[in-house]
């Protein structure tokens, strides 16, 4: 059995340099194992580099751009599983030159509905990660943010935030992976607890306030907010505390508000309300 240990749980080009090297060597599927280096043990944020790309050292392979673009998602789905059915489907596009046509294949269309997943995570992840301001040691602005992803997203995500919040010093923390970006670089670290995350700032209470007060009781859609709003992602989210009982209060706010609308009808002055009756 071939051991394979890759850096970190979404190591794709770790994969991608492996399995050129075994196919280059015919090793089969059943006969590697794969594994993620790393552990609780090491300090947060060890200097550890953004990863970059490592070319592997093993002839040229036949491989389609979309089985690319699909590895490249399903590394970061968290079945431990995924390594082992990326490597068979690579050695079986070698083997079976039709298997690139048939949509309906089980390793292929497991493997489009991890990625799917992995999609949808990465869309939340953007969506729902909260910032709170912090000071380090040195009295230094750092903006953290504490989120738990369903899947290792960590590293594709993270240069989002990079691009929004450029100008910022800003910490990720997360159970599985962390990231940091000091303004110029973009490291990655072990997971963190949900202790090291600050608490609720001064903004958090302005941003309660206003949120509250732009709440439309009338287009309230419960069925529509838990779709674009799944209720596991609520922890994560300082406003989402409020919902339960801006929920419980829109009949009656609603109710208040057609009232309002009727009684302002009714105090039209008598002439505007004698126009056009004979």
């Amino acid at each position: 059995m071939t051991r394979i240990e890759l850096a970190h749980d979404a190591d794709f080009d770790g994969f991608r340099a492996a399995a050129r090297r075994l196919l280059a060597a015919g090793t089969p599927p059943d006969a590697v194992s794969w594994q993620v280096a790393g552990g609780a043990d090491a300090d947060l944020f060890a200097a550890e580099p953004a990863p970059g790309f490592a070319p592997a050292v093993a002839p040229s392979l036949a491989v389609p751009a979309a089985f690319v673009a699909l590895a490249e998602l399903v590394v970061q789905h968290a079945d431990p599983a995924r390594f082992t059915l990326l490597y068979r489907l690579l050695w079986r596009l070698q083997r079976e030159p039709a298997l690139r046509r048939d949509p309906l294949d089980a390793d292929r269309h497991h493997a489009a509905a991890m990625a799917q997943a992995v999609r949808r995570e990465q869309h939340h992840m953007q969506a729902f990660v909260r910032f709170r301001s912090a000071a380090d040691a040195d009295g230094r602005p750092w903006q953290t943010a504490w989120y738990e992803p369903a899947h290792h997203v960590v590293d594709a995500v993270a240069p989002f935030f990079v691009r929004r919040f450029a100008n910022l010093r800003w910490c990720l923390l997360t159970p599985r992976r962390s990231a940091r970006w000091d303004g110029e670089h973009l490291a990655f670290g072990p997971g963190a607890r949900r202790d090291d995350a600050p608490g609720a700032d001064d903004g958090e209470s302005l941003w309660l306030t206003y949120y509250a007060s732009t709440f439309n009781p009338a287009r309230l859609n419960t069925r529509a907010l838990d779709q674009h709003l799944p209720r596991r992602y609520r922890e994560h989210l300082p406003e989402a505390a409020l919902i339960p009982a801006l929920t419980a209060e829109a009949g009656a706010r609603t109710r208040a508000m057609l009232a309002g609308r009727r009684g302002d009808d009714d105090g039209l002055p008598p002439e505007a309300g004698d126009c056009g009756r004979s």
